[in-house]
């Protein structure tokens, strides 16, 4: 942020569709940006494009109006996000879920024929998109990256138009996105620059420009996508769609120059602090690793498992092959009862720890590990249940789950940190007052919030919970071992250090 205000302290940018000097400057940046980020991402600009668009969803939805008027299947996987799974709106030859894995596997190893109706339209050839995440946003679990290649290579077989549309959003917040092989790279790639960078709020479509034929064919135009329109008023509506580039064609209206801009001291600054993407996955999934291990690890007095994690079996934390830095769960009390995600977040938050809960837009992987059915769902809104709306368990289930992510800027404290949360828990009742929201005990069940106001009741119970949650850190240490006994013999010399030195060596540590 410093970089970027000294930036815009120094320099006047104007609207890129211009010549002034303010208009070129900005012009300069948002195109140095552009090749910037494709090589960020081992893109070679001459066989892909990117786009500047507000977000991932943005991304998809540009893809989405390139393909609505077409004879069109869809087909998605199941850990889709809920932006993806829109597209079988557009689908009049139908569309297919997949459930899993083996189930893209098999359609694979059949060719990947499309799933179509006898309906024609105008004598279309049909067309057919395959959508799908390269990590689940609900639990991490991530997926192969070699099925864009196959489907090409299948649908070139068959002479049968059928693209895909990579949602990297989640992947490239932790891991290194490489295009480098542009025949088997997907044909369409949506991601937002704020996973990886935290700033701007800015996403792009990359495209293969062997592809980029299908986003031309949307109807709509916006200023500066065109050489030349007529008005109609003069008794001929026409305009003329520039050629010279994909970007130039579809990026509508005045582009964010200044969020674009920025992206330059994103790329600066992450790389000084965080060195390439390579380290930051490794450092991410190590977190997430120690982690899930002491989760797992977790129990009341009784025997019970605290956390309920829900992990894909095929996903291991040790092999950034198969599973990002997100740890998906729930909680039980000591009786096995569930507590509610809302009210886990509203203690969470006392303790300054920012975490996700909810649906968090992904309905097939909710579905799946929460093991409701189709019928349940919508019992579940008939009777409700909405997004966000603050309820967390209906007939016997939870409506959501909790959620916590590792980057680049998280620590091995943090862990800590929030271990020591999830043992204030031990031995608890689901109707522990220290879980209580306070529109709970007005008998109102919104979303969780922090309170504006305290009364000295409210700030002794708070002072009580921290001393609890001090004394349960404690004999949970004792009662565990040093935590750190558990890393490799680097992370168990620095337990044997001064307090003040192995923090400052965590900090150095952090790749």
């Amino acid at each position: 942020m410093t970089e970027f205000s000294e930036l815009m302290k120094d320099n006047l940018l104007g609207n890129p569709h211009s010549e002034s000097p303010s208009s070129s400057l900005a012009t300069h940046y948002v195109e140095t940006a552009r090749h910037r980020m494709l090589r960020f991402f081992r893109a070679d600009p001459e066989h892909f494009d990117l786009i500047f668009v507000a977000n991932a969803t943005a991304a998809i939805k540009m893809v989405a109006e390139g393909v609505r008027d077409e004879n069109l299947w869809v087909g998605y996987h199941g850990d889709a996000h809920t932006s993806l799974v829109g597209l079988r709106q557009l689908a009049n030859l139908g569309n297919r879920c997949f459930l899993s894995d083996s189930e893209v596997e098999q359609w694979l190893a059949q060719g990947p024929e499309l799933q179509m109706s006898e309906k024609s339209k105008g004598g279309q050839r049909p067309m057919g998109l395959f959508a799908y995440p390269g990590q689940s946003n609900m639990n991490g679990r991530r997926l192969p990256l070699d099925w864009a290649g196959r489907i090409r290579r299948s649908a070139a077989r068959s002479n049968s138009q059928m693209f895909t549309l990579f949602d990297a959003a989640a992947l490239v917040a932790s891991t290194q996105l490489d295009l480098s092989d542009h025949v088997n790279a997907p044909d369409f790639t949506a991601l937002s620059f704020y996973k990886i960078f935290g700033f701007p709020d800015l996403g792009c479509l990359i495209v293969r420009k062997e592809s980029g034929h299908v986003l031309l064919k949307r109807s709509y135009f916006g200023g500066g996508t065109v050489d030349m329109v007529i008005n109609g008023a003069l008794g001929d509506a026409w305009h003329a769609t520039r050629q010279t580039s994909l970007h130039e064609a579809l990026e509508d209206g005045t582009g964010a120059f200044h969020s674009i801009a920025a992206l330059h001291c994103a790329v600066d600054v992450h790389t000084r602090l965080f060195g390439s993407m390579t380290q930051v996955s490794q450092h991410a999934n190590h977190l997430a690793s120690v982690l899930y291990d002491q989760m797992a690890g977790l129990t009341h007095r009784n025997g019970r498992t605290v956390c309920t994690i829900y992990k894909s079996r095929t996903a291991n934390y040790k092999d950034r092959k198969s599973q990002g830095p997100t740890i998906a769960f729930n909680i039980r009390d000591v009786h096995g009862r569930w507590i509610g995600k809302s009210n886990f977040e509203h203690l969470a938050m006392k303790y300054g720890i920012q975490l996700r809960t909810g649906g968090v837009c992904n309905p097939g992987g909710i579905a799946l590990y929460l093991n409701l059915t189709a019928a349940e769902l919508r019992e579940n809104f008939e009777e409700g249940l909405r997004c966000g709306n603050g309820i967390d368990e209906m007939h016997g289930k939870p409506t959501g789950i909790v959620r916590v992510s590792f980057g680049a800027m998280s620590s091995m404290r943090e862990v800590e940190t929030f271990l020591n949360l999830l043992t204030v828990l031990i031995d608890k009742e689901s109707s522990w007052e220290g879980l209580q929201r306070p529109e709970d005990s007005e008998g109102h069940s919104g979303h969780s919030g922090q309170s504006t106001g305290s009364s000295q009741s409210e700030k002794m119970t708070n002072m009580s919970e921290k001393q609890d949650f001090g004394n349960r850190s404690l004999n949970h240490k004792a009662s565990t071992g040093n935590f750190y006994q558990q890393q490799d013999m680097t992370m168990q010399s620095q337990s044997r250090l001064p307090p003040r030195k192995r923090d400052a060596l965590r900090r150095l540590m952090c790749f």
